[in-house]
């Protein structure tokens, strides 16, 4: 043997290089191919605001699973990376440090551009941080296509999009409730709103004739109308007439109007509506053609036109104020402080939601303009129906309920925010020459552009101000969503039918978490189908992907979700990595998942995993020290087969082939993986390499086996795989290699089912070695019957003797039964295995007279708690009738107990 290999594998030591060596090779950018079939997916892109978190590595090990295997599969694969702008969230990200250091308002102090060059460069830094580790993680990119959802040609697709949806009245601008966030000073989409529980007072006014109850007495300055169910006879006097209210800031008029929507039963039955702040109570001013005034500001104060005394003053402030008020004229009638209720926050800043009526920019869902499978349907129809029709394919399928309950409740986008970075949306309002000096002189004021451009109805479409009279152009940017939906298709040149675009669009696959299903899955169908159906391209080629696969969240070892604010629930990814390993991290991401399911991960998982990574090191090590350097350069043929243990390991190792292929087709990425584990672990390790170290030494095979396995690994752990690849002393890299197809001329099932009476005996052997806790370096002795398989048997003697551990080794074709043994059937072979030999029998005799004893005692103390009169009249009958079945059971236990101790007895008496 002229071999060597190093007898650790070091992941620090090699990983690097090895990314290195990918990238170089060319491996990760493909060519168009149309001799070839496309494989694409559009990595999701990270938010530009700093470091990868275990979701993004979820994503990067299952993506990068599928590309690899895609790859060697012969597609022309394309992993198409790139960052996300994440416009409020790097903004107030940079807000904050700035802020931090010491300027208390930045976008007064700096100006639009000022504020977007300090953002720029804060993007710039992260992207290079982002970049590194996606390497990191394996990911094999084609960083040659890498995009940015601000590049230029992404804003000019974005507004190309635009233009279009403008012109076909889809985007509209338009008055109505929106979610607006006064922390964060921008509207927040529908989605976009989480609602906590929170526990409020709850207070109760008398309202002229009637009491009405609010948990925000702030918004009710005027509120003027009240609501009640015509059915409700409470009320039915009072409906249609006015009447004169003693109120907050004195006497006011207020009105009866009846509707169903209200509940009779909950609180007492009336109610006084505030339109500009609650979206039913806007509707139903919409409906009744009722005044919307606004009583809270975009700063989150009481608005000062509404109230002398309380305006200007924060909402929290002045609610108790109102409260102390109204409780010295008598209106207070009680309180509730029990009060249970959902509160909006913004998911992104936490900040709390204030409804407010403005003129925003909103995508009409319900507007047929979209010519779909031969007639004209809104965008909320075709979001039905690609799913629906199974276009596109959710995994796994129970979110498709979820999906369809969504669409179903959609409501027209708002895709205006109020701030500055982002795409500035193409839109330029006329102004006056004093609404023009008002907004430049304070172009940091979102409320000013709201009461002077809010209002202003002359406008135009364009990235370039109009030249006639004074223009201004819409400050707001677009919803980051609105962007990124364009993500597929725009990433590859469209609006142009570039060659990447007509050769790698629809993409295959999008993999994401599920927790974006509504956030950005639906609105990339939404953009998809919208822009490139007025392309004019058929259905099936404007879907933006043809499946979508939904990964878990990642949980703690105790099941609760990782959350900066919990640091003790976070595992960082790139410790994890420099600690154990890429492959170790990816396989503890993988292995045990299942599609839309959380998972738990901690670091005593990874490092059971690297342990795996080091079986596989070993497994290779000790193949390649088994065989000659001129055995590396041989290929496989059938003539190398020559025993009984080659056609089993072989037939296995097809299956194998069939088996991962399938599961992976399905997305069953666990399954594949557990199954090639096993193969490696039991099969090829604890079985082929062990039956290698004695007489049956094939080195074709086992390279040839090992090679296969190490494709078949390499989409999981791409690292040790290439490593190990390298070591076989082969000229390509195997990221290059083609994918094993499954060779039925590989199969014998005859020779493998008689391997498999081998396995079962000396599994079987070994078991009741452990059972009766026999040392390992002890040797036994056993008497094999084999019936039929007697002749397989003797071919396999050696191979019993030695993996069981036996002293020696009788084999007939049948024989009497041998007392005073331990016997095992597999089918019609008896193995018997002499307990003299398996156990120290004075002590396990000594064992077995202490356990009847403790046995005899419980039996006789049960059979006395049965026999009292007062327990039985007394106890209820499920607890007399579990002790009668416990005596029966452990009366059974007792005479195994005596069974085994006469046959111990016996065998010592021999």
């Amino acid at each position: 043997m002229n071999f060597s290999i190093e007898k650790a594998y070091e992941a620090k030591k090699y990983e690097d290089k090895i990314y290195a060596k990918w990238e170089k090779s060319g491996a990760f950018t493909p060519k168009i191919d149309k001799k070839k079939k496309s494989y694409t997916i559009s990595l999701p892109p990270p938010n530009a605001t700093g470091t990868l978190h275990l979701g993004h590595a979820t994503m990067l090990a299952f993506e990068d699973i599928l590309i690899r295997l895609y790859r060697m599969k012969g597609y022309s694969t394309l992993w198409l990376p790139g960052t996300d702008h994440a416009a409020i969230a790097t903004q107030s990200v940079v807000e904050k440090k700035l802020q931090e250091s010491g300027m208390k308002n930045p976008r007064k102090k700096l100006g639009r551009e000022g504020l977007l060059q300090e953002v720029r460069k804060f993007v710039k830094e992260s992207q290079h941080i982002i970049r590194n580790q996606i390497r990191k993680m394996g990911a094999s990119c084609d960083w040659t296509r890498e995009k940015y959802t601000l590049d230029d040609d992404m804003n000019f697709a974005v507004n190309t999009l635009f233009e279009r949806m403008y012109k076909d009245e889809l985007i509209y601008r338009g008055g109505r409730i929106v979610n607006w966030d006064p922390k964060m000073q921008t509207t927040v989409a529908d989605d976009e709103v989480e609602y906590k529980e929170e526990k409020a007072k709850f207070y109760y006014f008398k309202y002229g004739p009637v009491v009405i109850g609010t948990a925000r007495p702030e918004t009710k300055f005027l509120d003027k109308t009240v609501v009640v169910n015509p059915k409700d006879k409470r009320y039915k006097h009072l409906i249609g007439k006015e009447f004169e209210v003693e109120w907050i800031e004195g006497k006011i008029k207020s009105k009866v109007i009846a509707d169903n929507c209200i509940d009779i039963s909950l609180g007492t039955g009336a109610m006084t509506i505030t339109p500009a702040h609650s979206l039913v109570d806007f509707e139903l001013a919409q409906k009744h053609k009722l005044p919307t005034p606004q009583i809270i500001d975009f700063e989150g104060k009481i608005c000062k036109e509404v109230s002398k005394e309380f305006g200007g003053m924060p909402i929290e402030e002045a609610r108790e104020k109102i409260i102390e008020k109204l409780k010295r004229k008598g209106l207070l009638v009680k309180i509730d402080e029990n009060y249970i209720h959902n509160v909006a926050v913004n998911y992104r800043g936490k900040g709390f939601i204030e409804p407010q009526i403005m003129k925003q920019w909103f995508i009409d869902v319900n507007k047929k303009v979209i010519q779909w499978k031969g007639k004209k349907r809104s965008i909320k129809e075709v979001l039905q129906d690609t799913v629906k029709s199974k276009m596109i394919k959710i995994i796994p399928e129970k979110f498709e309920k979820i999906y369809f309950h969504w669409i179903d409740n959609l409501r027209d986008w708002c895709i205006s925010r109020q701030i500055w970075w982002g795409h500035q949306i193409p839109i330029w309002y006329k102004v006056t020459d004093e609404q023009y000096k008002a907004l430049v002189k304070n172009k940091e004021a979102s409320s000013m552009h709201f009461e002077i451009l809010g209002v202003n109805d002359e406008i135009k479409f364009g990235t370039e101000k109009p030249r006639a009279g004074k223009w201004l152009r819409d400050p707001d940017t677009l919803d980051t969503w609105f962007s990124s939906a364009l993500w597929t298709f725009a990433t590859l040149g469209w609006p142009k039918h570039t060659p990447d675009f007509k050769y790698f669009h629809p993409t295959s696959v999008l993999e994401t978490g599920y927790d974006i299903l509504f956030f950005w899955v639906a609105r990339m169908i939404l953009a998809s189908t919208y822009a490139l159906r007025s392309d004019g391209l058929k259905e099936e080629k404007c879907l933006p992907f043809n499946a979508v696969y939904l990964h878990g969240l990642i949980r703690d070892k105790n099941g609760k979700k990782m959350a900066k604010s919990n640091p003790e629930t976070c595992i960082n990814p790139l410790d994890m990595i420099s600690k154990y390993g890429t492959d170790a991290l990816r396989l503890s991401l993988v292995i045990g998942s299942s599609p839309g399911n959380d998972m738990r991960l901690y670091e005593e998982k990874i490092a059971g995993y690297r342990n795996f990574v080091n079986k596989i090191w070993n497994a290779a090590r000790f193949a390649l020290l088994n065989v000659d350097k001129k055995d590396l350069k041989k290929g496989f043929s059938k003539k190398m087969i020559k025993s009984v243990a080659d056609k089993w390991i072989l037939t296995k190792l097809q299956n194998l082939i069939k088996e991962v292929d399938k599961d992976l087709n399905d997305y069953l990425f666990s399954d594949a993986g557990l199954k090639i584990y096993d193969f490696i672990w039991r099969e090829y390790c604890d079985w082929y390499l062990e039956i290698s170290k004695g007489e049956h030494k094939n080195p074709e095979v086992l390279l040839f086996v090992l090679k296969t396995v190490l494709k078949l690994l390499h989409p999981y752990v791409p690292f040790v795989t290439e490593k190990l690849w390298e070591s076989l002393d082969q000229r390509t890299l195997l990221i290059k290699e083609s994918w094993p197809k499954y060779d039925n001329s590989l199969v014998f099932k005859e020779e493998a089912s008689k391997m498999e009476i081998i396995h079962e005996i000396i599994t079987g052997i070994r078991s009741i070695r452990a059972e009766l806790k026999v040392a390992p370096a002890k040797k036994i002795h056993a008497v094999i019957y084999g019936g039929k398989h007697t002749q397989v048997i003797e071919t396999k003697k050696e191979v019993i003797t030695r993996l069981a551990r036996l002293e020696s080794l009788i084999i007939k074709p049948s024989g009497d039964k041998i007392k005073e043994s331990k016997s095992i059937f597999i089918g019609q072979v008896e193995i018997y295995l002499p307990l003299k030999d398996l156990m120290d029998l004075d002590k396990e005799k000594q064992n077995l007279s202490t356990q009847i004893q403790q046995k005899q005692a419980f039996i006789y103390g049960l059979e006395a708690k049965l026999k009292n009169q007062g327990f039985v009249k007394n106890a209820p009958k499920e607890i007399i009738e579990r002790d009668k079945q416990r005596l029966s059971s452990e009366k059974e236990n007792l005479g195994k107990l005596k069974n085994q101790l006469r046959m111990i007895e016996h065998s010592a008496s021999i």
